[in-house]
């Protein structure tokens, strides 16, 4: 693995710093992306003295601001000459309803635009880098979503979960058109529900949910754990030329039927150019 280069959003905490250190390990080069600069140089010191390795660098963004999004990949870009895995991990859940600079609802910004947005910005890299590998972190929440494009800003009925389910479908969605548009480039793409993993999540969705992930929290997976299946699919050869597939852990499953609406994923795929200012067609 020596001389790959691998970039990991949101790995300050929780799935991503322990996918960080896992990788790490292995002898790649990792970039580790958080929000926060403390937090994430103490992550960073805390992954190089785990994994003895040195070659583990920290960006900053903010992945509510797809301006932020556009200093990461160009911040990357001179640095980095190659991309060998691209995991899309960073996620959040707001009991309230919020938006970011650029007018789009946070949870729908942080857990999907963003990453549609860095993927297409990297996406020479990634060819040039082939073979390569794009790894979404979603969740099975996606089964009671519903992409809504006459509410998709969700401005009437706001809820956390609906807010959520609906961005981690639009995750799944786009690993089904992005692999279609990838064919042939030796660039795959492939998304994992890394199960119900003890992390920050569900702090800010307030309310019930709030409360239930705190009695819950105990009974969850370790981050370690549930690093497990995103890892697997960044680096392992047993999914080698696979792609547009959808894994609970390091199993490949069924996502939900919706996500298999190829005139949506186009769909989404269009109205997602549109708010980030990508080309249809790059």
């Amino acid at each position: 693995m020596a001389g790959r280069v691998c970039l990991v959003t949101g790995a300050n905490s929780g799935i991503g710093r322990a996918a960080s250190a896992k990788l790490a390990k292995t002898g790649v080069t990792v970039v580790m992306v958080a929000r926060d600069e403390a937090k994430g140089r103490e992550a960073l010191a805390g992954v190089k003295s785990e994994s003895g390795n040195q070659s583990v660098e920290l960006l900053v963004a903010d992945l509510n601001s797809m301006g932020s999004v556009r200093k990461l990949a160009e911040t990357f870009r001179e640095s980095h000459a190659s991309l060998h895995v691209l995991l899309n991990n960073a996620g959040v859940i707001l009991g309230a309803r919020s938006v970011g600079p650029d007018g789009v609802e946070s949870n729908f910004a942080v857990n999907y635009l963003s990453h549609f947005l860095l993927t297409n910005l990297l996406m020479d890299t990634l060819k040039a880098s082939a073979p390569s590998r794009v790894v979404n972190v979603t969740s099975d929440a996606h089964f009671s979503g519903h992409i809504d494009f006459d509410n998709l800003q969700l401005q009437k009925g706001y809820g956390a979960m609906k807010a959520y389910s609906q961005a981690k479908l639009a995750q799944v969605l786009f690993t089904r058109e992005l692999a279609r548009r990838l064919e042939g480039t030796r660039v795959t793409a492939n998304c994992v529900h890394p199960g119900v993993v003890r992390t920050h999540w569900g702090n800010t969705a307030g309310g019930l949910l709030a409360l239930g992930v705190k009695i819950g929290r105990p009974f969850f997976k370790s981050p370690e754990r549930g690093a497990e299946g995103p890892v697997f699919l960044a680096i392992s050869p047993d999914v080698d030329g696979v792609s547009g597939k959808y894994f609970s852990g390091t199993k490949e499953a069924k996502s939900s039927k919706e996500s298999y609406d190829d005139v949506e994923a186009r769909r989404l795929w269009q109205v997602s150019c549109e708010l980030t200012g990508i080309k249809p067609d790059a």
